[in-house]
């Protein structure tokens, strides 16, 4: 297996090369200058049977090229460019994806669903300990957000329902970082139960540590915030956006409006006044070995049919 990587594939120091497997052949080209040319070289070297492209730039390139090859892309937003209809397959992770492609599209379609690794299960003085060491007193409830700070998550609508609950038992977490933060800090800067930790590489022992995991996105194609809540049992709010009502459609939780702070506020009360009982849905068809089989089973159909 062969994965192209532009040059500038390492941003503020991390890049995915880092993670993957050393048996799989990393080509870095230019993502500047010959790109169509590198990569037609770089696909008569490697003689492929199949391609898979990722976003709509190396989708219109490979499209360009029309190599012998099957080829693939996966949708990240949807088809937003003619030339994802000139692929022999669509990798879709969300149903509305599946929804917005066009009938006259001659290709297949897979619905993929996300990959989630699980998590081993902390015993509660592991819990504790995390709770501690965030600061959160005994008997206080703990929302959780999780993401990058940019608009797109609507954490400004979370903060303005947030600060209408009056309850001192209760703190709203910020992991993440992002473009937005300073905005996000002065909306919530009077209300001391509002707390910024940044990012954190526990990430997965922290979701256990939460009473609630609020998802406020006002678009998302299929979160796996989401599915780490779940696999954590952290009971899930979410707005009723995208891919975000399609898992809890699948796996329960609780869904508001999006963007509709009244009904926000009013979900938020609801969960803090009677906080909801941790929940351990069967997520085995999105654990990553399920999941990457169904993905080489497409494979194989693009090629036979090729």
């Amino acid at each position: 297996m062969t994965l192209v990587v532009s040059r500038r594939h390492r941003r503020r120091g991390a890049s995915i090369v880092d993670h993957i497997d050393p048996r799989i052949q990393i080509i870095e080209i230019s993502s500047q200058f010959f790109v169509r040319k590198n990569l037609t070289r770089i696909i008569g070297e490697v003689k492929p049977d199949l391609i898979h492209c990722h976003l709509r730039r190396s989708t219109r390139v490979v499209a360009n090229i029309r190599p012998s090859a099957a080829t693939t892309s996966t949708l990240h937003i949807g088809v937003n460019s003619p030339d994802f209809l000139q692929m022999d397959g669509l990798v879709c992770n969300a149903r509305w994806q599946v929804k917005g492609i066009p009938p006259n599209y001659k290709g297949k379609i897979f619905k993929a669903n996300n990959s989630l690794t699980p998590y081993r299960r902390l015993n509660a003085e592991e819990i504790f300990t995390i709770r501690k060491e965030l600061g959160v007193n005994p008997g206080t409830f703990v929302i959780g957000a999780v993401g990058r700070y940019h608009r797109s998550k609507a954490w400004d609508t979370l903060i303005e329902a947030f600060k209408t609950t009056k309850s001192d038992a209760v703190q709203l977490l910020f992991f993440g970082s992002g473009s937005q933060e300073k905005k996000l800090k002065g909306l919530a800067a009077n209300d001391s139960r509002i707390r910024f930790i940044g990012y954190r590489a526990d990430i997965k022992e922290i979701y256990q540590a939460l009473d609630l995991l609020a998802v406020p996105s006002r678009f998302e194609p299929l979160p796996r915030v989401i599915l780490e809540g779940m696999d954590a049992g952290t009971p899930v709010l979410a707005s009723d956006t995208g891919g975000c009502k399609e898992l809890i459609d699948d796996y329960g939780g609780f869904i508001f409006p999006t963007d509709d702070v009244a009904a926000l506020t009013k979900a938020l009360i609801s969960c803090i006044d009677s906080p909801p009982e941790r929940h351990y849905p069967d997520l085995t068809r999105h654990h990553l070995a399920n999941a990457n089989k169904d993905l080489e089973n497409f494979y194989k159909l693009l090629i036979e049919s090729k």
